[in-house]
């Protein structure tokens, strides 16, 4: 087993750990600092914008993406841009959905080509206006890149409203990972991940396992949101309990004012305290720091595991 800790760390001052009062947002503790832009990054949002790709890295405003496409790699987001869910920590824009395009898988293959990607992360929104939510398309986007160019895939889904059928159908292109996430502590579900059910994501994972017991499975959680440590526990070892292989856990950073505020910046420190104390679950990969996300490092990750 082994522990990941993807920190760029700048830790001079005081630890970020208080609660905001009403109204008030945390001041951005000094550790939570990215790296400037490299050469690479150009180089990869040309591709993306000649492509008419849609990335997680831009739609989520996630802090890694300078650093990712610098390095010439990119989340790619499948099914628009547009999401069926209101969950409150998300900056992916809310409303009518955009028609699914058929060349997706293609265009998304050529990219990975272009970038020379070896590991390719699959994410989308959640699109619960479509029969199967968006299953089928997944399940063509990893044949696509596989065909082009024999990478691996991690696929990183919605919950397809515990659809088992839609959940096969992705299983039928054998992902080389199987990532969902939990995404926070059941008590706070209702404010952070509106119209998502705890078991719902339990289940899913449960099946993965249940039907292809040798594909890791992989989840992650956003930390500083007003959980609890033994709520957060908890839930890793209900994640554990289902077959969970890999888990993530990184700081929750407010995209914009209109979303849900920090409750608390969690240090370094206590990431990595948190992180021994999962490893000890059982999980076979733990990822923890600030800056940590679900397809951050994802094929570091699947190399520890020997997947690569």
């Amino acid at each position: 087993m082994s522990t990941l800790k993807f920190n760029i760390i700048d830790v001079d001052g005081a630890l970020g750990t208080a609660t905001p009062a009403p109204g008030t947002r945390l001041r951005l503790p000094k550790w939570l600092k990215r790296p400037l832009p490299a050469p690479g990054m150009a180089y990869t949002d040309r591709v993306i914008e000649d492509l008419k790709l849609e990335t997680v890295c831009e739609s989520a405003k996630c802090p890694n993406r300078t650093e990712c496409w610098s390095n010439q790699t990119a989340t790619f987001m499948i099914l628009g841009n547009v999401c069926t869910r209101p969950c409150g920590f998300c900056s992916v824009p809310k409303g009518k959905t955009e028609v699914v395009e058929a060349d997706e898988p293609e265009r998304l293959a050529e990219a990975a080509e272009r970038l020379g990607l070896t590991y390719v992360v699959i994410t989308s929104v959640t699109r619960d206006d479509l029969a199967d939510g968006g299953a089928d398309h997944f399940y063509r986007c990893v044949l696509a890149v596989r065909e082009r160019i024999g990478a691996q895939v991690e696929v990183l889904t919605p919950d397809f409203r515990g659809n088992r059928n839609a959940i096969r159908r992705v299983l039928e292109a054998r992902p080389d990972v199987f990532n969902h996430n939990t995404e926070t502590v059941p008590r706070l579900y209702n404010r952070v991940r509106r119209n998502s059910v705890y078991q719902r994501t339990l289940d899913l994972l449960k099946q993965v396992k249940d039907e292809a017991p040798e594909m890791p499975t992989k989840s992650g959680l956003m930390l500083g949101l007003g959980e609890t440590r033994d709520e957060l526990l908890e839930v890793c070892a209900d994640l554990r309990a289902v077959g969970c292989d890999m888990i993530t856990l990184g700081q929750y950073l407010q995209p914009t004012a209109a979303h849900l505020p920090v409750e608390r910046y969690l240090p370094p420190e206590e990431f990595d305290e948190i992180g021994e104390l999962v490893r000890k679950l059982g999980f076979s990969m733990v990822a923890s720091g600030p800056f940590v996300r679900s397809s951050y490092h994802a094929g570091e990750m699947a190399a520890e595991l020997h997947l690569t």
